[in-house]
């Protein structure tokens, strides 16, 4: 009973606070849930706004910098927009109309002989017969364009004829005329030189063919679009035979880095848009040589044709159908890189387990460092490797074993460990050999040549334009990787009768015997 005589259900009471009991439980479960789920949606946020900021800023480094170190200052997404809408005042925008008048492109003439202010080159080419004692009755006058360095020239080849008598009849006569000098594309009015300023200006330096045309121009020299594109393919079809080569020389390695890249193409199937094709590239582990195969797509049929030759070991960037190509003889094994930038690019979803890991991995790196320096073999490289890097890379696995388990899966964090851990034996196998790599950086190195040209050219006009520029770019990243000059290599393979010559000897021309065969020249000359 209470002091003023009513009675108090303590029954009731009790079970009044144990309900408003569960529903303050019920509902501080619900906002924990609430703010878990709010958090995991903000370390998105955080990884894509880190991800924008990267792209905003050009910024394509990994650089790692552990506790401690002092960080370089750097700008806020925020102060960039800030400094954007600073320099575009709405009081200076001005309203702009224009009226869209269509105007259809008109082809240039094509040009009656060369220009006559052009330096010319004049070459004369006597029979080998004797004929001093022959009547000269007339010649024939060739007129190519060339390229010398800084100017284009014409060179003037001229071959006389000659009327002999013959000494078995009288009064009877022969002409004699020496014959045409030897090239790999016969009767055009671009000599090798030029060819091969324009393939180089293109594959290499990234320059499209409409801005080598502007460039003519201002020499005087008018040569259609049609014109100066039948030469690339010229040029192209006439070292298919060389880039044959180049894969054959390859398949003797045993050891590849394999990626691809994109490239757009024009395909009549599609009318309003390009179609996505892509040059998957192989490149030998422990030489320079290195090749470049387009294929429409990017699904597991595609590298067959070539990986169905290969025997060995193939570092890849963890692309699934490299693991289900079905070919025994193939060892696949994957980019310590890849897994690395994954890593690199959780950090601001969990910055502590993030700079273990990357510590761990710089470790691995400081010791491929020290085998560089120090210039050990492949015994040594093995040696040090499994005295060194194979205690960390077991540490680190199991620790992101464990690591993985306390996480939500859907996280940056949890995504790039589950990389990593699906893949660490693949990750790890480099360090029981002394003469595979860590990463696959040696062939993501040779896809700048490309990322830059696409940039610049835009599209490939054709599968078949798509597949010859594949051969090009085989042979003239070779030679930057063989430090050969490709002009100086792609005149003077130009410069020969391939159609003609045997296959040893067109082995002979690809850039690293090239190099070797004209330095042991230079050096024969020299002594003698």
């Amino acid at each position: 009973m209470s002091a003023g005589g009513e009675h108090i259900n303590y029954k009731e009471l009790y079970e009044g606070v144990l309900k408003m009991n569960q529903q303050l439980l019920q509902s501080n479960q619900q906002l924990h849930q609430s703010n878990e789920a709010l958090q995991s949606q903000l370390l998105t946020f955080q990884y894509q706004l880190q991800q924008l900021t990267k792209l905003l800023k050009g910024f394509k480094s990994e650089r790692f910098v552990p506790s401690g170190a002092a960080p370089q200052p750097q700008k806020e997404l925020g102060l960039i927009f800030e400094e954007a809408a600073a320099s575009t005042q709405l009081a200076d925008v001005q309203k702009i109309t224009y009226t869209k008048v269509k105007k259809q492109p008109v082809a240039p003439e094509p040009q009656k002989g060369l220009p006559a202010d052009l330096k010319r080159i004049v070459t004369v080419i006597e029979p080998i017969e004797d004929v001093h004692h022959c009547e000269k009755v007339g010649e024939e006058v060739i007129e190519t364009l060339d390229y010398q360095p800084g100017e284009l020239i014409v060179n003037r080849t001229i071959i006389p004829q000659y009327r002999c008598a013959t000494e078995n009849k009288k009064g009877t006569t022969q002409l004699v005329q020496a014959s045409r000098p030897p090239r790999a594309i016969q009767r055009s009015i671009a000599d090798p030189g030029l060819l091969a300023i324009i393939v180089i200006d293109k594959f290499i330096d990234a320059l499209p063919l409409n801005r080598q045309l502007e460039r003519f121009k201002r020499h005087g020299v008018l040569i259609p679009y049609s014109t100066i594109a039948d030469w690339v393919r010229l040029v192209a079809d006439a070292i298919k035979p060389l880039a044959d080569t180049l894969l054959r020389e390859m398949l003797r390695y045993s050891y590849w880095h394999a990626d691809e890249t994109g490239i757009a193409v024009l395909d009549n199937a599609k009318k309003k848009d390009t179609h996505q094709g892509y040059f998957w590239v192989y490149k030998a582990g422990n030489a320079p040589l290195i090749y470049y195969d387009y294929q429409p797509g990017r699904d597991g049929k595609r590298p067959l044709w070539i990986l169905d030759q290969f025997k060995g070991h193939l570092q890849t960037d963890g692309y699934s159908v490299y693991t289900s190509l079905g070919n025994k003889d193939i060892i696949v094994f994957y980019c310590m890189a890849h897994a690395r930038r994954k890593i690199f690019d959780a950090q601001t979803n969990d910055n502590a387990r993030t700079e273990h890991v990357l510590t761990e991995m710089r470790k691995l790196y400081a010791i491929e460092q020290s085998c560089y320096e120090q210039q050990l073999n492949i015994a040594q490289i093995k040696e040090k490797r499994q005295q060194e890097a194979i205690p960390i890379l077991q540490q680190l696995g199991e620790w992101m074993k464990k690591e993985y388990e306390q996480l939500r899966p859907k996280t940056a964090i949890a995504q790039a460990f589950a990389y990593s851990i699906k893949r660490w034996d693949g990750l790890s196998l480099y360090a029981s050999t002394g003469n595979l790599h860590i990463d696959n950086n040696a062939v993501e190195r040779c896809m700048r040549t490309v990322a830059v040209g696409r940039k610049n050219y835009l599209f490939c006009g054709s599968h078949e334009a798509a597949k010859r520029a594949g051969q090009l770019y085989s042979l003239l990243v070779t030679c930057k990787l063989n430090d050969v000059n490709p002009y100086d290599w792609l005149k003077d393979v130009l410069s020969q009768n391939l159609q003609e010559m045997h296959i040893n000897k067109i082995k002979e021309l690809l850039p690293h015997i090239w190099k070797k065969n004209r330095q042991q020249t230079i050096t024969e000359n020299t002594t003698a």
